[in-house]
């Protein structure tokens, strides 16, 4: 397993004092170059996650099976406390799932307020591939997974109650918290030997939020945008400054418009720092495309992204607009 701290901000930094389009993909610059071959990009330090994914696009299964059993092995996983099992519940103590899966045909499924059910990203799949329907929510995609044969199960663990107990001891007001262990959501990309594109993206949402309150994870063209022609990209962050801006899908449109994936989510970083003043709050962004480059940037330091080809592991840190 191979992992690199690089130094931040020289590719950043010179972007904003120049046009974007004097920005080149340097030896600073996260990127893949050109070449057949199976990939696999991550949001933050997730590298068992991203080789489960790559083992399973080698052993020929599809795009988004590849994305479910990537994803599925942190969401079971209760040390991860901002993913499925485990994850932190809302105000009123219930742990509520976030989840989407978007394909190369373009065809994509999501859930929302998903209560009782550990995999919120297989739910989706089945959203995606047994319904007439994009989004299902609360009791509905409760009810859907049940019919579907996934079982319901208690998601809260000892670990996330006692935090809850005592965020409520010490008042209960809620506040957004940036990088909270280094990861908030799990977005993840793959590419296969032909060059086709697929995406999901999973979460269990804000430590203590509002009760009903849905962010941009699972929201198509927010959290997570996949265009087979184009390429694809996934956020993570707080999830209303992605939803505002409807980030990956912003991403897909540069690259569409000919920036390389670095250079799209630099810009779409741009275009929310011009918007909003944020000095506690992240946003990150991956992206990839058909040749195989791939690009990460955000707001703020401390944003990591995991990539897997069939050569290398790489855990390397993004480029980020402030220091």
């Amino acid at each position: 397993m191979k992992y690199q701290r690089r130094s931040l901000l020289k590719l950043f930094s010179l972007s904003i004092l120049a046009p974007l389009s004097s920005t080149s993909c340097d030896e600073t610059t996260p990127k893949k170059l050109p070449k057949v071959g199976l990939q696999v990009l991550t949001t933050w330090r997730h590298p068992i996650a991203t080789n489960k994914a790559l083992k399973s696009l080698i052993r020929g299964k599809s795009l988004s099976n590849a994305i479910v059993t990537g994803i599925s092995h942190v969401e079971n996983d209760p040390e991860d406390q901002s993913v499925g099992f485990g994850g932190r519940p809302d105000a009123d103590g219930n742990v509520t799932l976030d989840a989407c899966i978007m394909d190369e045909a373009g065809k994509c499924g999501s859930v929302t307020y998903l209560k009782n059910i550990k995999n919120p990203i297989e739910v989706a799949r089945l959203v995606k591939d047994h319904s007439p329907h994009v989004i299902l929510s609360g009791d509905g995609a409760q009810q859907f997974a049940v019919r579907m044969g996934m079982e319901k199960e208690e998601l809260l663990t000892e670990k996330s109650n006692n935090e809850y107990q005592a965020w409520k001891k010490e008042g209960s007001t809620f506040s957004t918290k940036a990088n909270i262990e280094n990861h908030d959501t799990i977005g993840m990309l793959c590419r296969d030997h032909e060059g086709n594109l697929a995406g999901g993206c999973s979460t269990s949402g804000l430590a203590f939020k509002t009760p009903g309150r849905v962010g941009d994870s699972p929201i198509i063209g927010a959290g997570l945008y996949v265009d087979n022609e184009i390429g694809a990209s996934t956020a993570t962050g707080l999830g209303e400054i992605v939803l505002k801006n409807l980030s990956t899908f912003l991403v897909v449109e540069f690259m569409r418009n000919g920036k390389t994936p670095q250079e799209a989510c630099i810009e779409a970083i741009r275009r929310i720092t011009k918007k909003y003043d944020f000095k506690n709050d992240q946003v990150g962004l991956i992206a990839i495309n058909k040749n195989g480059e791939i690009g990460a940037a955000s707001i703020l330091p401390g944003f990591f992204y995991s990539f897997r080809d069939q050569n290398e592991l790489v855990v390397n840190e993004a480029v980020s607009y402030y220091n």
